[in-house]
């Protein structure tokens, strides 16, 4: 039994407020428990995560105490999920792998920044001695302060992680949740000679997760892998310089021709799963975009994000170039491939998923494209490309997105 039905049966039991001593507490417990370790081992182990602590702080912390009751079905999934205030909780997968690009050890202090729901500092202080987290948004801040009191080696405040924490400074690590265009000055003023920051760094839709090690008082970047993470607000948003354009959405890097560094992973698509950039034979450009899977069920795709504005923007048009190899059906009949796009309103809730496909069997390069009405509450979006758990073997090439002007 794959995880969408372990999920499926622990949603039921996470609402239920039992006494420990009850066996239906511990029958509950069990299940959730379950399928906490099973979204572990398909999607953090699974997806290259090696940290024996790591992994082992993944499986410990109960992750649906912080998210919102109305969202708790979904806890053990790896997805981000709207914790209100229009701020998400990270999938695990990214706090697993920038908890483990931080390597950290038991003598660290550790700032974050962007609290959120207290799930990545609760994580953290399995790992570490002490760990120190902001957070921003008053209401989120105080919520997660209630939830991280039973973890006595975390201190949070509300405040603006654009300053960081200059009190309990230097720091051996710091950790960003949230995106700002360039690294904070002040971060790097309290960051340890020597230590390491972990930030997501760039534009609103299209960023990258960077390790950065600061040597003789300067930072030196590695960069890890293209994400989407929501952004920094406060004083570094008031100093953003490229600002998106909600009213003429598009597809960054549709053809697969820009990395990031030399990681080998295409610029602008994030959490890429069973799928590898290949060069020659792409009908569009130098390149295209290969998924592969034999595993009924399991994670074949890439997602970009976007912005848009249902207000403007009444319908877009959808084309992509495909072809595919042996493509059958996943767990279920409606696991097929697609070039997809989910609508988000302001506070980051799906509206609605739309777009081409999906795609059966054996097929040649062939050219298809769809024009998709946009739902007036729409405020961002999603697209997605991949098998979505069917097996077999598909390309993508020319993704493209564009805005279609009304007579």
């Amino acid at each position: 039994m794959r995880i969408r039905t372990a999920i499926c049966v622990a949603s039921g039991c996470l609402l239920i407020l039992v006494t420990a001593s009850n066996p239906v507490a511990a029958q509950s417990s069990r299940v959730i428990e379950a399928a906490r370790n099973r979204m572990v081992d398909e999607e953090i182990v699974a997806a290259g995560v090696k940290n024996p602590l790591v992994i082992k702080a993944m499986r410990t912390v109960p992750r649906h105490e912080h998210i919102p009751i109305s969202h708790r079905r979904y806890a053990y999934y790896d997805i981000a999920l709207p914790i209100g205030e229009s701020q998400t909780i990270s999938p695990p997968f990214v706090v697993a792998y920038m908890t483990e690009a931080l390597d950290p050890q038991p003598e660290d202090k550790v700032l974050e920044i962007g609290t959120g729901s207290g799930y990545q500092a609760a994580v953290l202080s399995h790992l570490v001695k002490d760990v120190y987290t902001i957070e921003i948004v008053e209401s989120l801040g105080k919520t997660a302060a209630k939830v991280l009191a039973q973890y006595p080696n975390v201190k949070s405040k509300v405040g603006d992680g654009y300053l960081g924490w200059p009190e309990y400074a230097p720091f051996d690590k710091i950790i960003v949740t949230c995106s700002p265009e360039s690294v904070p000055p002040k971060l790097v003023e309290q960051l340890k000679e020597g230590g390491r920051m972990v930030v997501p760094v760039g534009q609103r839709y299209t960023q990258n997760l960077y390790l950065f090690k600061k040597e003789k008082g300067e930072l030196v970047r590695e960069a890890l892998r293209p994400t989407l993470f929501v952004p920094m607000t406060g004083a570094a948003e008031a100093r953003r310089e490229v600002l998106p354009d909600p009213t003429h959405p598009t597809i960054c890097n549709g053809g697969f021709e820009e990395f990031v560094g030399d990681t080998g992973l295409p610029n602008g698509w994030h959490y890429l799963r069973q799928g590898e950039v290949v060069t020659g034979g792409a009908p569009e450009g130098a390149n295209y975009m290969r998924f592969a899977n034999d595993e009924p069920g399991r994670g074949c795709r890439a997602l970009q994000g976007l912005g848009i504005d249902g207000r403007e923007v009444k319908q877009i048009k959808m084309s992509v170039r495909v072809s595919g190899a042996n493509i059958r059906p996943g767990q279920s009949a409606q696991e097929l491939p697609g070039f997809l796009i989910t609508f988000y309103d302001k506070a980051r809730d799906v509206i609605k998923t739309d777009g081409i496909g999906p795609w059966f069997g054996t097929f040649p390069w062939q050219t298809r494209s769809q024009v998709i009405d946009v739902p007036p509450q729409a405020r961002e979006a999603i697209v997605r490309i991949g098998l979505l758990g069917a097996v077999g073997e598909i390309s993508f090439d020319d993704v493209r997105l564009e805005r279609v002007e009304r007579p």
